[in-house]
């Protein structure tokens, strides 16, 4: 095994043992319907973090997705109950606002070499700031559309089902994983994260990179808030707090390295689905507190972080049996 699939492989397989677990404490665990709640109630989460990774992957930062979620929310449910707009009008006109406001911070960051913390930084008090000028009450979304979205599913065997969350969620995943390894972009971003002046030296178009990274990232947010809506029917200022952290974790977890450069898609859902897992099983308990999630979540973060930095460091291969050692990259 390569060395750099290791954190991947500790996380699906932390995975696994977390989802026996509650299935052999709760007779119920174990089944499709469970399995496939947790892509639905995680969606949002899970598409913002599939953003977050590009973002990690080429060594950057963005802390402004949470209030992006929240302020998508809060703009969604004013166009719509208050201007009268259709839904499928609103979403096209959030996604590109969105995506203009992440490619002007990703323009911040490549054109002035500012530090991608302070500017989304500043982008997270601007949006979560403007959602509290739009509206400081939750508004409720009452379109028949949205009742439309609520009502449509596939379904599975097993009780199980695919609603519209977890089929908008299954798409990105799709495609980030193909852009990610399979186009020149991706190839890029994996460049620029690896080392931004060996890759500029190469040729890496680093600044388009950059701008396309952050653009896209801002895109997920915004869509991500268009699915938090599907799942809140509301807008709400104070939406999504801290959900930038959660979203961070889910990538560090799903093996994805801090310095950039290493990582899979894959492995941030399955970070995603961890942290949905310890939800569920706390929701079967019934009598544990549901901040055990955060609890677990940092002990995750701990053991993930000091496994990427034992990798990085090369002293995990001199306790590798040698002759099982891994490949070094």
């Amino acid at each position: 095994m390569n060395n750099k699939y290791i954190p991947l492989a500790a996380t699906i397989f932390v995975f696994m043992a977390l989802f026996g677990f509650g299935s052999a404490q709760f007779d119920s665990f174990f089944s499709m319907r469970v399995f496939t709640n947790l892509f639905t109630d995680n969606a949002f989460l899970a598409i913002t973090a599939i953003g977050m990774t590009f973002v990690i992957l080429s060594g950057g930062i963005d802390l402004s997705v949470g209030s992006m979620i929240a302020c998508v929310g809060v703009a969604t449910a004013v166009l719509i109950e208050h201007y009268q707009l259709h839904p499928l009008v609103v979403f096209p006109i959030i996604l590109i606002c969105a995506t203009l406001f992440g490619s002007f911070m990703g323009f911040l960051i490549e054109k002035y070499d500012l530090p991608p913390f302070i500017v989304t930084l500043a982008g997270m008090f601007f949006l979560r700031g403007l959602s509290f000028v739009i509206s400081i009450e939750s508004i409720p979304i009452t379109h028949s559309f949205y009742d439309s979205i609520a009502d449509f599913y596939i379904p599975l065997p097993g009780n199980g089902s695919l609603t519209v969350s977890t089929l908008i969620l299954l798409t990105v995943l799709a495609g980030a994983v193909y852009i990610a390894h399979y186009t020149r972009i991706g190839r890029n971003i994996y460049a620029v994260g690896g080392n931004e002046q060996s890759a500029a030296l190469l040729g890496v178009p680093v600044g388009r990179t950059k701008l396309f990274v952050y653009s896209a990232n801002s895109f997920l947010a915004a869509l991500a808030g268009i699915v938090f809506t599907f799942y809140t029917f509301s807008g709400y200022s104070l939406a999504a707090m801290g959900l930038e952290l959660d979203a961070i974790a889910s990538v560090v977890i799903g093996g994805t390295l801090l310095s950039g450069g290493v990582g899979y898609v894959v492995g941030t859902i399955f970070g995603v689905l961890i942290q949905g897992v310890i939800q569920t099983i706390i929701s079967f308990d019934g009598t544990l507190n549901s901040w055990w999630t955060k609890i677990f979540i940092g002990l995750l973060l701990f053991i993930f972080i000091s496994l990427q930095r034992l990798i990085s460091s090369g002293l995990l291969l001199k306790w590798w049996p040698s002759d099982k050692k891994p490949l070094v990259n």
